[in-house]
């Protein structure tokens, strides 16, 4: 067993705040890194950018070239994708920084094009959070774990005219933190369902004499049902990313690309409640799903203010000479009150004919982050024909 101080910030968010049934804390800890007054859902590890080239950009990889993890960002980017078929594979070690070599969080994906308007994609997210000490409100031990999640999803791609394509995605989630009873309240397994419905657009033009391009991307992720541990439920971590990107080809061996994405929880923001549990300021966050989602752009204690420093930012850049080497670097935005995740990342790919490889680092700003000092590995290969690229 590892020791208790190693895993304490993850142990303590998943006892207490989900097992246990207390209120968010404002200075809860998440399992993505989020600390603060920040928005509490249930396994939010689907919001953690599986792959390294996106990971290399801060994190932005709404509207970047499609490839073949594009399923957790965009799967509508599958549309344009150049070969017939690929699969890729993810691994990202998790609070290194800390010395725990236990956690961590694997991604497969894969997509097939049934032919030029047609094609289907599915991936496999796996995140253990290695064997855990649980405690409960008092500090009494009360049993080792080894909790992990995953989520196995399938998708449908559509390209509905030369430049734009739509995808709708099926998701299943399966979430153990463990099971019995925790101060008289009973916690098992959760399951869930939930859906993706995403837009894409790509269309190659030439700006300042360059050949260039430009896209954009809607994705709303985790459309579904609540996750339900024992008698307690939580919303899933719904998620509006907007995205924007260009590439400019200079010549045939340099090009760069500069992307933005916005994303904000669709999620109702935690009320402020007095020393008796009252809620003095915000809305009831026991609601249906639709009603958290359409909610959520209102319904924050601190009013449109508070609504604003929910969008979170990230930004990046993509160099490659000659098609075979990549260079990335990004920075991720999150507001103070809202998470305060704020760190820059470098990346690099090495592309040989159908095989690519991709790594990021993360350099934390404000605050720890859990991949802080840890490297993300992509492995690519692609399949089939290519069709002509920028």
């Amino acid at each position: 067993m590892k020791p208790i101080n190693k895993h304490f910030a993850v142990a303590l968010s998943l006892s207490i705040s989900i097992l246990a049934g207390s209120k968010a804390s404002a200075q809860d800890v998440q399992t993505d890194g989020r600390s603060g007054n920040s928005i509490t859902t249930a396994v939010p590890f689907l919001l953690i950018g599986p792959d390294s080239r996106a990971g290399g950009m801060g994190d932005a990889g709404g509207s970047t070239t499609a490839d073949v993890s594009s399923m957790h960002w965009n799967p509508a980017k599958y549309a344009f994708a150049e070969s017939k078929a690929g699969i890729g594979l993810d691994y990202s070690p998790w609070l290194r920084s800390l010395g725990i070599q236990d956690i961590i969080l694997a991604y497969m994906s894969g997509y097939y094009k049934i032919d030029d308007q047609q094609t289907i994609a599915s991936s496999v997210r796996f995140f253990s959070l290695g064997e855990l000490t649980f405690t409960d409100n008092t500090g009494q031990v009360f049993g080792q774990y080894n909790p992990s999640e995953y989520a196995i999803d399938a998708a449908y791609i559509r390209k509905l005219s030369e430049y734009f394509s739509m995808a709708i995605a099926a998701r299943y989630i399966h979430s153990n933190l463990g099971s019995g009873n925790i101060s008289t309240i009973d916690f098992n397994p959760g399951n869930a369902f939930a859906c993706d419905v995403a837009i894409y657009y790509n269309k190659d033009v030439t700006f300042l004499n360059t050949n260039s391009n430009v896209a954009w991307g809607v994705n709303i992720s985790n459309i579904g049902t609540k996750m339900q541990y024992g008698s307690r439920k939580n919303f899933l971590p719904t998620n509006l990313r907007l995205s924007g990107a260009s590439t400019f080809k200079f010549d045939e061996n340099n090009s760069l690309a500069v992307t933005l994405d916005i994303n904000k929880l669709l999620v109702p923001t935690n009320p402020i409640y007095d020393d008796e549990g009252n809620i003095i300021a915000g809305e009831d966050p026991n609601k249906t799903v639709p009603a958290g989602i359409f909610g959520s752009f209102s319904d924050a204690p601190g009013g449109f203010k508070e609504e604003m420093q929910e969008i979170n930012f990230a930004s990046g850049l993509e160099y490659w000479y000659s098609n075979l080497i990549a260079l990335r670097t990004g920075y991720f935005y999150e507001n103070p009150n809202k998470g305060n995740r704020q760190y820059f990342t470098v990346g690099a790919g090495l592309k040989y004919d159908d095989i690519s490889f991709d790594f990021s680092y993360l350099i934390p700003g404000k605050q720890n982050n859990p991949m802080e000092k840890t490297l993300r590995f992509s492995l690519l290969f692609n399949f089939g024909k290519k069709s002509n690229s920028l």
